[in-house]
């Protein structure tokens, strides 16, 4: 360690027992214990030590999240001039995908996105902190990078600001902060978009950037996502590699399955996120998509329902399009919002699949229905716990009624193993 780092690390010491007591504290403890690790320990009592923390999980999480962040720069741009352009979609994509003319459009596009998600609920969470005299939480580190990546490129700066402001009070602040929200900040935030701004969330014209100023003009731009077509039974051109890889309009980040799946691999390896909430989530999706194929074949539905083009698509293409494989590995494993035992944890997430796609289905005027589904769970989350344990206390008084009881006078008694929640 180097001279000038111990000398800056030691004036943030002497800064820290200045600020001590005092009102602006934890605003400044916050900035402290990003840079360097607490370095308070605890005198008496057990206690466990360790080199994580909350902070360092959620950064473990944003590292997850980068990739995707990255990728959404070049998307960005080249579903913008691919529109104009009409760029070749087989052989030549990755010389039009990975220009700087791409990248450059997207991340001035995108990173006033992300500026203003943290600049906005960071500021609230400093706010609440020294309003309340408590630490500033960390919670909104993850949250701040949720936000701008599961909202269309073009929405409004303004409006961002305003859920984020709606999400993080009345979404988590209310309840008491981080560790006591029962919904996902960041879905709470999206959902407050989707209600209050219906236009700028949903349609043809927000997915790609600039469509929505040039609509009416002879060259407008249309920026209909996969699922907005096959919701008014059309077709689309984009292979299964495009989708897979994310080649396609969408909202910001949620559109890279390949580059969503490594960052749910990191999770699951870095044991951030639940493994069993993902696994389980991808069998609910897919089989309620073989329900609808199942009715399709079946004849039970014509080709002219509105419910046919949705209905008919493969069910394992579910997870390459939309925002479900997003929410599924960076949203439905919330440790706060999630189910908490391993039994739960197999409901929860089988039910968010399957409640997804069966709202993409009947809600043609909003093809996707991730977000929604994982509110409805968080929700029921607790009550899913709640039946679990129950049924694992029954579990327990059963065998304890027909156990045989032991002599007093016997040195051991083999105790009966009790089965895990």
């Amino acid at each position: 360690m180097s001279d000038k780092r111990l000398t800056f690390k030691k004036r943030l010491h002497i800064l820290k027992h200045h600020y001590r007591g005092k009102k602006m504290a934890p605003a400044f403890n916050a900035f402290h214990t990003f840079l360097f690790a607490p370095n308070e320990t605890t005198h008496s009592g057990s206690h466990v030590r360790v080199a994580d923390d909350l902070k360092r999980a959620m950064n473990t999480v944003i590292m997850a999240l980068i990739p995707v962040l990255l990728f959404s720069f070049f998307n960005t741009g080249y579903q913008h001039y691919s529109a104009i352009n009409g760029f070749p979609q087989a052989f030549s994509i990755w010389d039009h995908f990975l220009t700087w003319e791409n990248f450059w459009l997207g991340f001035k596009l995108v990173m006033p996105l992300v500026v203003v998600s943290y600049g906005v609920g960071l500021l609230i969470e400093f706010i609440f902190a020294v309003i309340k005299g408590h630490e500033v939480e960390e919670g909104y580190l993850v949250t701040g990078m949720l936000v701008p990546l599961i909202v269309p490129v073009d929405t409004p700066l303004w409006m961002l600001a305003v859920a984020v402001v709606f999400g993080v009070v009345i979404g988590k602040e209310v309840f008491g902060g981080t560790g006591m929200n029962i919904l996902n900040p960041a879905l709470t935030i999206r959902a407050f978009l989707f209600f209050a701004y219906p236009t700028w969330m949903s349609g043809d014209k927000v997915w790609v950037h600039g469509a929505v100023e040039r609509t009416g003009t002879p060259d407008a731009i249309s920026g209909e996502t996969i699922l907005g077509y096959l919701a008014q039974n059309g077709s689309y051109e984009y292979s299964l590699s495009d989708m897979f890889f994310g080649f396609i309009p969408g909202s910001v980040g949620e559109t890279s399955t390949f580059l969503i799946l490594l960052g749910g691999l990191f999770l699951i390896f870095s044991k951030i996120a639940s493994w069993r909430i993902m696994v389980s989530a991808v069998i609910g999706s897919l089989v309620m998509g073989l329900i609808f194929n199942g009715v399709v074949d079946a004849g039970w539905i014509s080709t002219g329902s509105k419910f046919y083009g949705l209905m008919s698509f493969e069910f394992w293409q579910h997870l390459l399009v939309g925002g479900l494989a997003f929410g599924i590995v960076y949203m439905a494993t919330d440790p706060v919002t999630g189910a908490q035992t391993n039994r739960g944890k197999w409901i929860y997430g089988f039910l968010i699949g399957f409640i997804s796609v069966m709202i993409r289905v009947f809600n043609p005027a909003y093809p996707e229905g991730v977000f929604l589904a994982i509110l409805l769970m968080n929700v029921f989350a607790p009550t899913i716990d709640h039946y679990v344990v129950r049924g694992n206390v029954r579990r327990r008084m059963k065998r304890l009624k027909h156990a045989t009881i032991l002599p007093k006078d016997t040195e051991q008694a083999e105790v009966p193993k009790v089965e895990t929640v």
